[in-house]
């Protein structure tokens, strides 16, 4: 039996001056509020409460036991109070994480009008690229490429979804031509991230990406707007998905390559750890992002 539950019911007795009417408070039987008398009976080793047919009265011991314990029932509503009020209007500290260029070209709308719908919650952002484990780094909701989300607890909704296309400057296809297949980027200077270097299946823009060919890597960066300015230079060939490149190819300043790259999809994906006592500034979060971007194919240039 819960101590707890049990001193809140002999509170309630105490308070009502019957078995019966305390029982209707706390939508328990007569029985079980009887039972509950009984437990702290047993605990204490004493009686609690005088009885008779006709009238219910505290003992000397009952009446000293609530006094100590009434305080701490008093304080322990008030705190539940609290915290229900805080799950019921988002307040407080929430922590973000979010891919580095996707921080830098989609993210600040998105904060800046949840701000201003719930002024009481202050967002704590933070930028990087490498595996991050919510739990574990202390992040209340992640922004993730749909392939990194490994955990099966993770809860995730789709913000947005694209492709991954091969770009150039038209200077550099001019110069050096372009590849129409994965097998001819070998022959052209490459602008890659870490894992693409090897050339084997890796990741692109914090996508997946699936060509396995031996690339000539003139450059490798560890993040991908580096590579985006790089390319905007004429360095070389980049992948990069559609919704950082849309302006710069409807400006001409990048060309797509069209040919068979074996690429995959694009998604992006906001995340948070478990559904069980969601608070409200989490709940508010992701349903306020997964409304700003509502799944749809994005560009972050406009």
């Amino acid at each position: 039996m819960d101590h707890l539950d049990a001193i809140k019911v002999f509170v309630c007795i105490a308070d009502l001056g019957g078995f019966a009417s305390a029982a209707r408070a706390m939508r328990v039987s007569t029985a079980v509020a009887s039972r509950h008398v009984a437990f702290l009976e047993q605990k204490l080793h004493t009686r609690l409460f005088h009885r008779n047919s006709r009238n219910l009265s505290l003992t000397d011991s009952g009446q000293l036991y609530l006094e100590r314990v009434r305080g701490i029932v008093d304080e322990l509503d008030s705190i539940e109070k609290m915290v229900n009020s805080a799950n019921l209007e988002p307040a407080g500290e929430l922590r973000i994480v979010a891919p580095v260029v996707f921080g830098f070209r989609a993210l600040g709308p998105v904060i800046e009008s949840y701000s201003k719908r719930f002024p009481k919650v202050r967002t704590d952002i933070t930028l990087d690229d490498r595996g991050i484990d919510l739990v574990e780094d202390g992040f209340d909701v992640g922004i993730f490429a749909a392939h990194e989300i490994s955990s099966r607890t993770l809860i995730a909704r789709t913000l947005l979804a694209g492709r991954l296309i091969v770009c150039a400057t038209p200077h550099y296809v001019d110069t050096y031509g372009a590849p129409s297949c994965r097998e001819e980027l070998s022959a052209h200077q490459c602008l890659v991230t870490p894992s693409e270097k090897t050339g084997v299946a890796g990741e692109s823009a914090g996508m997946q990406q699936t060509a396995h060919v031996k690339q000539r890597n003139v450059v490798v960066a560890n993040n991908i707007e580096m590579l985006h300015q790089l390319a905007l230079l004429h360095l070389g060939v980049a992948i990069f998905p559609d919704y950082l490149v849309n302006d710069d190819i409807a400006q001409n300043r990048l060309v797509e390559i069209p040919g068979d790259f074996g690429l995959c999809g694009v998604e992006i994906k906001v995340g948070y750890a478990s559904r069980k006592h969601l608070s409200a500034k989490i709940r508010t979060f992701v349903d306020h992002a997964a409304g700003h971007f509502g799944g749809r194919r994005e560009n972050f240039d406009q």
